[in-house]
C-alpha cells in the first residue's frame, strides 16, 4: 500500500493527468464542484480510468460494489472515499499480520 496522503489538490492533479484534461489546472476545479454532468463533465469511461489511476497511485483496490453513492460526486467526496479505502486496507493488512 502507498503512504501517499490523499489531498484534494493531489486528486485534482491525478484527475487532470490521468484523464488528459488539457487546459485544466487544479485551481480551476472547485473541491465541491460536481465531477460529472454539468460540473467538470466527466463520464462513465472517465470514472473507470480514474479508478485505475487511484488504485495505482494509492495502492488500493476499488470494486464497483464497494463504491458508495456520491463517492465520486466531487473532489472532496472522492478524497474522503479514498482515505476511507486506504484506512480499510491498512486495517486489513494489520489484522492479517496479527
Amino acid at each position: 500500500m502507498s503512504d501517499t496522503p490523499v489531498s484534494e489538490d493531489g486528486l485534482k492533479r491525478l484527475i487532470i493527468d490521468s484523464l488528459n484534461l488539457e487546459g485544466v489546472s487544479p485551481e480551476m476545479i472547485d473541491s465541491e464542484q460536481p465531477l460529472f454532468g454539468d460540473g467538470l463533465g466527466l463520464d462513465s469511461v472517465d470514472a473507470l480510468e480514474l479508478v485505475v489511476a487511484m488504485e495505482k497511485r494509492f495502492g488500493i483496490k476499488i470494486r464497483s460494489d464497494e463504491i458508495e453513492p456520491g463517492a465520486f460526486a466531487s473532489v472532496a467526496a472522492l478524497s474522503r472515499f479514498v482515505a476511507g479505502r486506504m484506512a480499510e486496507a491498512e486495517a486489513e493488512t494489520e489484522a492479517a499480520t496479527a
